[in-house]
Parts: structure tokens; sequence; C-alpha cells
């Protein structure tokens, strides 16, 4: 296996533009599970960890090589949230936002806050760099739009986020566990209210129905937070597998987001 180790953003895209196939290794959590349980081999590995570009976080932007251990202290209370739940902390010292934006899993813990926020996703290769929106990023279930030769650079979050705001999730125990439902709320002063849950869909669910209805109400009353719940459990395509069945998922869906925007509204 080749394995190379650049040490700045320009010896990265070289890299990347030589072996437009090679395999992009951050945190490593997810690569050594397909490594070790899958008999993933991949003929080049570039390592970006050492890549100090990659590590900046000025609060709008969020470099790829930003971990979760990082997240959780970060101004951003609903990613800082979400990154507490993220597997161990030994998990969360390695594994980085880029990575889990790489993986593009449906169950990616840090994906409902970037999509609630309409995040962008930056990109790189040595032809220059392009801007895409996370569902234009995303494309299913652990693909993406990322070409051949291309790094993720970072995250770009767009100003003005929302002070309430909340991130939480369903799952088989309190910790270290894959989500079986996840959400995150924000909402506005002037009652915007923009939702998305994980772990429910093919990708990233934003229930727009939902959010119109509610983001019509300056004060939700007990009717309109179920109606808001009944409208997010409609909105989600949940799938049966081992850790949960579909109608389970699409119950906790409602249920979720009703509960979150019950405390960003307290």
């Amino acid at each position: 296996m080749n394995t190379l180790l650049p040490r700045d953003i320009d010896e990265a895209l070289a890299a990347a533009a030589e072996y437009p196939e090679a395999t992009i290794l951050a945190g490593g959590t997810d690569l050594m599970v397909a490594a070790a349980y899958q008999w993933f081999r991949p003929s080049t590995v570039i390592g970006i960890r050492r890549v100090p570009e990659l590590q900046e976080y000025d609060g709008r932007f969020i470099g790829a090589g930003v971990t979760y251990e990082r997240l959780e202290r970060g101004p951003l209370v609903a990613l800082a949230q979400a990154s507490r739940t993220v597997g161990s902390p030994q998990i969360r010292a390695a594994g980085t936002i880029g990575g889990n934006l790489g993986t593009a899993s449906p169950a990616g813990d840090s994906l409902p806050v970037l999509a609630a926020l309409d995040a962008d996703v930056i990109l790189r290769s040595r032809s220059g760099e392009r801007t895409l929106r996370w569902d234009e990023f995303i494309t299913g279930p652990k693909r993406t739009a990322r070409e051949p030769g291309e790094l993720i650079v970072g995250v770009r979050l767009p100003e003005g986020i929302p002070q309430r705001q909340a991130f939480a999730k369903i799952g088989q125990r309190t910790a270290m566990v894959i989500a079986v439902a996840s959400c995150c709320v924000f909402r506005g002063e002037d009652g915007i209210t923009t939702v998305a849950l994980g772990s429910v869909g093919p990708k990233t669910v934003r229930p727009r129905r939902a959010e119109a209805m509610i983001s019509a109400e300056t004060r939700p009353s007990a009717g309109a937070l179920v109606e808001f719940a009944r409208l997010v459990s409609e909105e989600v395509s949940p799938i049966t597998d081992h850790r949960s069945t579909a109608e389970y998922r699409r119950y906790a869906s409602g249920v979720l987001a009703r509960r979150l925007l019950e405390r960003v509204l307290a």
C-alpha cells in the first residue's frame, strides 16, 4: 500500500492530483473499521491529518480536519451537542467533520446540524475550488459529489445562526451508539424554524412541510406541536434494519422533533 503524508494543502492537492482514486484518510474512524471488518485494502492512501489549513475553525468556517473533540467545545451549541454523542473520547479525538461528510452515512451525527443550517461544503483540487450546498454534495447513502482528485476543505456556515438550537438522537443506549434517529432544530427570533433528521432516510431529511407549518406559528399551541410532529413523521422515509424498525423510526422522528422544538421554545 502506497501511503502519502502531505504537510500542507499544496502537497495534499498535488498528491490527490497524482493519485485521483486514492483513499483520503483523516481520523480513520470509519476507514479502519472497513479495513478491519470488510477487508478494504486501498492501493494508495493520502493522510491529511497533518495539513494545518484543514484544522482552521473560525466560527463560520470549519476545516475538514477539525475533530469532534474541538467541536464539542465550540460555540455552536447544536454541533457541540451532536459531537458529544459521537463514540468514545478516543473516537472524538480522532474523528473529523470532513470524514463525516466524506462517508455520507445517513446516520452521520454532524449532518443534521449542517443540513438544518443549509451549510456549504467547500471542495478543492489543482483545478480550483467549488462550493456545494450540503444537499448537492451528499447525493445518496454513502455517496457524494466529490470528484477524483478533489479534497473536502471544510464547511461554511451561514451568517445569523439562530441562538435557539438543539440536537438529540435516539439509540439503543445513551452513549457510543449509532443513531436510530437523530434530529436538529433551529428557530429564529422571527419564528423561522429549520429541522433536519438523520437515520430516517437515504440521506439527511429536511421535513419542509413541517418547517413551513411551524414557522408560521408565532406562539405554537399544543395543537400546533402535535401537528408539527405528525408532519415530521410523514416526511421521513426510514427503513427496517438490525437497529430498529421503520415504524418505530417514523414515530420517533415526530416525537424527537417535537421535544427539541419544545426545548428551544422554553
